[in-house]
Parts: C-alpha cells; structure tokens; sequence
C-alpha cells in the first residue's frame, strides 16, 4: 500500500490543536493566561473556514470552552505542552483515498532540558484514534513541523533537525531520506542547513531549526522564505544562503523553484529581550483560508499582500504571534490539518 502526504493547500476534514495547560514554557499564571488568549484566537480563526478540535488536559475544559466558544470540539488527554504540528501524527492518504496516520517518534524536539513528552509521546496515536484512522509506527525521532512537502513528490528539511545528534544518533542521511519518503510518498529531499538563530541554544525553548518557519512550499515549484534584510541580525547571512541554495534546486517534477522572498519583521528582539525569530513563514493554510502570523510591525501588512497574491482565492486573517513565538513556535506550530478524502 503506498501513501503520500497531500500538501497543506488541498481541502481540509478539520484542523486539530492543543490547549496550552501550566508547563515550563508558560511558566507563569500570566504567560499561560496570554498563550491561551494566542492560541483561541488562532482556533477561533480556523474555525471560520473548517472544523477545529482542540486536545485539552484534565481539568482544562471550563476555561477552553470559555476562551473558545461553542464551536470548537473539545476532547480530553493528558498533554505535557501545546504544540500539535509537532506531537500529533502526519495524516497521509493511500490510492484509494483512504487516511492513515504516521506516528513519529517524539523526544521533546531532542530531548531539550525544558521539554517533557511523557504524555506528548502518545498524543499522535490518541488522535488517530479519535480520527478513526490506522497508525503507522516510525521509528524516526521526527516532528511535523520538520517537515514540508508539495504533495507531488517533494520535501523540505533541515540537516539540524532529523540529522541532529539529537533526535536520530546512527542514522545516515540516506536512511533517514528512505524512512522519510516510505511515510510520506516522497522521492526527493532538498534539505536546508539550518534553521533560524532563536530556534537553538542558548535563545530559550526552540526545536533546533524546524524548517516551518524558514521555508515552505507555496504551490508546485513554488517557495516562500524568510529574509532578514538587517545585516545587524544574525540570521542575515544565512537567510540569505538558504536563498541562494533553494534557487538552485528543482523538485521531484524537475521543475526549477520559483522562491519567494518574505521579508522578517523589523523587530530584531523578541518581547523577551532576545534575537527574534519572528517569520511570516510559519502560516497555516486552512479551507479558503491563510492565517498568518502578526507582530504589530510594519511589515505585517507587507506580508499579507504577499500571501493574499500566492492565494488569491483564500481570505488572508493576521493573528499577533507574538505570545505563540515566546514560547518556541508559531501558527503552524500549533495546527494540524487532516485532510479531506471524500
């Protein structure tokens, strides 16, 4: 049986997120009271084009329901953290139309000294199951948010991430290549060096370079990217090389990439003090619709022509992401999508 992986512009069956519970990424009573607001607000927007369900702890449902509304589905499982692109499974489709799920191996982004997952290690098969769908078992440490394919053929990732010493010790290149594309229908990998400066060490919680939120396909051929105009940060330089490198690739089809370039915020620190990472990369393509992450800047408006251009059948919603990016991770970071199969 052969699947692949649709690309995230293709219709939806719903989108699944998880409710942000007390952890040590929202280590206050405030923090966590801001990333719940981020994270309905985010939900709520999704829910405008297409079903939601938000995972939630135990306990956690009284104050879900009233951030979310009526219209969001809760379900209860024990969760260590928020971040659902990363802890639930990858949906794939057969053939015959048919859904299944794939079930990474999830070792807190590398086993980070911040990061629990005894609970977040199941999460992918407790949604398959809701799903009603089969589980495929990798044995790959791996996340969706490493991840990005065009849905014919072709995948983006980044050497920090499955290659790490992190996540997959003793695993060549090669086999992490074959493992990648057995799951998800893939015969090509074009792997980025790195990610950005605040997803690693010492900047605060990160995953060590996820390429959602450098790069991600567009349309067939098409990339949009991150560009750091101001030289003073130091993602400048090698933004500028993933760019560079990424012109020069073709997909699984042959086709040369088109790369579109998506300027960083002009904010150079985060609310925290640090080197930010903000990016409008780290969207999320839900049904007739982009929700795009905001940062009261003035390049916010900048890129939401740039998407509402690549879309333009789509209605373009800026969420501000900033709380969602103080704890490591943006909009994808927090949404999965399960295709639509019939």
């Amino acid at each position: 049986m052969t699947y692949h992986m649709p690309a995230e512009w293709t219709p939806h069956e719903r989108t699944w997120m998880a409710w942000p519970g007390p952890n040590p990424t929202f280590s206050s009573a405030a923090e966590l009271a801001e990333a719940r607001e981020a994270w309905a607000t985010v939900a709520r927007a999704v829910r405008r084009f297409e079903p939601v369900t938000m995972v939630h702890g135990p306990g956690q449902a009284d104050t879900a329901r009233e951030l979310l509304g009526p219209d969001v589905e809760l379900v209860e499982r024990e969760l260590d953290d928020a971040w659902m692109r990363d802890i639930g499974p990858t949906f794939v489709v057969d053939e015959e139309g048919r859904l299944a799920a794939v079930d990474w191996v999830f070792n807190g982004w590398g086993a980070q000294e911040w990061a629990n997952w005894e609970h977040d290690a199941k999460i992918a098969s407790h949604v398959a199951d809701l799903a009603g769908v089969p589980v495929h078992g990798s044995l790959l440490v791996n996340e969706g948010g490493g991840l990005h394919v065009d849905g014919e053929g072709t995948v983006l990732l980044t050497e920090t991430v499955q290659l790490g010493p992190e996540r997959n010790p003793g695993w060549s290149r090669e086999e992490v290549e074959a493992e990648i594309h057995a799951r998800l229908g893939t015969t090509k990998a074009i792997w980025l060096k790195r990610g950005l400066t605040a997803d690693y060490p010492p900047h605060g919680y990160g995953t060590l370079g996820h390429v959602d939120i450098v790069a991600a396909f567009a349309a067939p051929g098409v990339v949009v990217a991150h560009v750091q105009p101001d030289p003073a940060h130091p993602d400048h330089e090698p933004c500028r090389e993933n760019i560079a490198f990424l012109r020069t690739q073709t997909d699984a089809k042959g086709r040369p990439l088109e790369v579109v370039e998506v300027p960083a915020p002009t904010k150079l620190r985060s609310e925290e003090g640090g080197w930010a990472d903000y990016s409008y990369i780290n969207h999320y393509l839900c049904n007739d619709g982009v929700v795009l992450c905001a940062f009261d800047d003035p390049r916010d408006e900048e890129a939401a022509e740039i998407f509402g251009g690549l879309f333009p059948d789509r209605t373009v919603t800026l969420v501000d992401a900033r709380p969602i990016f103080a704890g490591g991770g943006g909009i994808h970071c927090i949404t999965q999508q399960q295709p639509r199969t019939r």
